[in-house]
């Protein structure tokens, strides 16, 4: 009986010992809670998903460069490899996840016609997610961009403001709060939806649906052979993950499978 007991206990050991472990960072809201989600599925395939949330956009990628982390899922690619330029960083898209259209909120107006000359908009101070609040609001029509700024325009890019309207940049996650002074800001659905905000009902105009702002799940250059990433994958794009998002975000987070 206790050759049997020592069996089965080095036997447990070794099937613990064959599951893999890993931390994916991620941003509050909904890609926090997609994770959740996805950590689950990946339990019966033999993964094991520690979350980590991260405040803002830039330590995510730092802590996946440093190796505090074995994968991201919070950014789109304009972002990662704005990151990758300007930082030196060697990492690596596997897959993408979902879109969040950003949108554009006000306390103020209920529409954008109503925005007054001279008003204050804020927008995130990040080049590529300012860029494309930008971009946002040259859809929307309120101003005009350089021809040729590419999906990274700054402020100094605008070559037509027939509003005057006034910008003020700010960090993605203070951006809700900013609506108790500016007249209207354009905010990450991410971030909004932590703020209680709802995209189709409390925005007053949303970007269109066909960006180029798709999410992905990112890992160290050199890792995205490694067996762990594919069941990530696997899980993450699974008919649970996705019938979880459509029944979450009512359209607020789309898929990308």
């Amino acid at each position: 009986m206790l050759r049997l007991t020592a069996f089965v206990s080095t036997l447990a050991l070794s099937g613990a010992a064959l599951a893999d472990s890993i931390a994916v960072g991620v941003t509050p809201g909904e890609h926090a809670e997609i994770m959740e989600k996805v950590a689950e599925i990946a339990a019966p395939l033999g993964l094991d998903i520690r979350v980590i949330e991260f405040s803002d956009y830039v330590v995510p990628n730092q802590a996946l460069a440093d190796g505090d982390l074995d994968a991201n899922s919070f950014q789109h690619r304009p972002y990662l490899e704005n990151q990758m330029r300007d930082r030196g960083f060697r990492l690596v898209e596997v897959a993408t996840t979902i879109t969040t259209p950003m949108g554009v909120y006000s306390a103020r107006v209920e529409d954008l016609a109503d925005l007054p000359e001279g008003a204050q908009v804020a927008i995130p101070n990040d080049p590529t997610n300012g860029g494309r609040a930008l971009l946002i609001l040259q859809d929307l029509g309120l101003i005009t961009l350089t021809e040729g700024t590419g999906l990274v325009p700054s402020p100094l890019d605008i070559a037509d403001n027939p509003r005057g309207l006034r910008f003020v940049e700010l960090d993605a996650a203070q951006l809700p709060r900013a609506l108790e002074d500016a007249d209207a800001a354009v905010i990450n659905t991410n971030f909004a939806l932590a703020a209680g905000l709802s995209p189709r009902e409390d925005s007053i105009a949303m970007e269109k649906a066909d960006s180029p702002y798709v999410n992905i799940i990112v890992v160290q250059e050199g890792r995205e052979a490694e067996p762990w990433v594919q069941t990530l994958i696997r899980a993450y794009q699974s008919p649970e993950v996705k019938a979880f998002i459509e029944d979450s975000y009512d359209g607020a987070v789309i898929t990308s499978w």
